[in-house]
């Protein structure tokens, strides 16, 4: 039996690889990514056996198919949920879960070894690929606040930060004007894109294009100093200084 081994992470291909020798498999290859299978697949005769991890280092694995008509039967490896799971079933597609057990691992390949499905397995890549990949997060363009009798719309583009005071939630904008706003910072973090907020300490959410300045501050703190608003110190408290660091860069 010819197998071949897609997974970008290298202990759990090889960890797999030597389960497989246990039962007198050797792989043929080991490949990590969308790039390096499809040249490999190009340049060699397809194997018998996939086992086929969905994430990849540049990309999902379905990627794979867009490029190469695959000849081979194919086991997902996949930490996935239980609900993409069952598109694997419907579609034929048998699968192993992560971390791969060894007995599921006889198991598929017994399965395997009873249907020899060495043609392409027949299965609707676009359905799991909604399930595993679902389409990008929509996060909350506009807000909209009571002013008086009227309410007025306020972009996320124009608001520089998000804070909590006497227990309520303001939204300061660009313009240096503050608003009370209904909601919790725990409830903005849900709805806003964390590209763009970020949630410096227990009082403040802050837009990483109102950022003027940033100071060391004391016990390994950082001072975060904003375009307008200038009410409060923002300190970004300690155990957050790191995850600040990764989100700026």
């Amino acid at each position: 039996m010819k197998v071949v081994i897609i997974e970008d992470e290298k202990p759990a291909a090889r960890r797999l690889s030597r389960m497989l020798n246990e039962f007198g498999i050797e792989p043929i290859a080991m490949l990590h990514s969308v790039e390096e299978s499809v040249n490999w697949f190009y340049n060699n005769e397809h194997p018998d056996l996939l086992f086929l991890d969905i994430q990849l280092s540049d990309g999902l694995s379905f990627e794979i198919f867009e490029e190469v008509d695959v000849k081979s039967a194919i086991i997902f490896t996949t930490a996935y949920d239980e609900y993409a799971l069952k598109a694997f079933k419907l579609n034929s597609v048998d699968y192993l879960l992560k971390p791969i057990d060894s007995d599921e691992l006889q198991n598929a390949i017994d399965q395997y070894n009873k249907l020899q499905t060495s043609a392409k397995i027949n299965f609707n890549i676009e359905q799991i690929k909604k399930l595993v990949a679902p389409s990008e997060k929509s996060y909350k363009k506009r807000f909209t606040v009571k002013i008086g009798q009227h309410l007025k719309m306020i972009s996320v583009e124009a608001i520089e930060c998000f804070y909590s005071e006497n227990k309520a939630t303001n939204i300061h904008t660009i313009d240096n004007r503050s608003y009370l706003l209904e909601e919790t910072l725990e409830q903005l973090e849900e709805k806003l894109d964390p590209a763009l907020f970020f949630r410096a300490n227990r009082t403040f959410l802050v837009n990483i294009n109102a950022i003027k300045d940033i100071i060391s501050y004391s016990n390994s703190r950082l001072k975060l100093i904003l375009n307008s608003f200038s009410a409060t110190e923002i300190i970004v408290s300690r155990e957050r200084v790191k995850d600040f660091k990764n989100w700026i860069e």
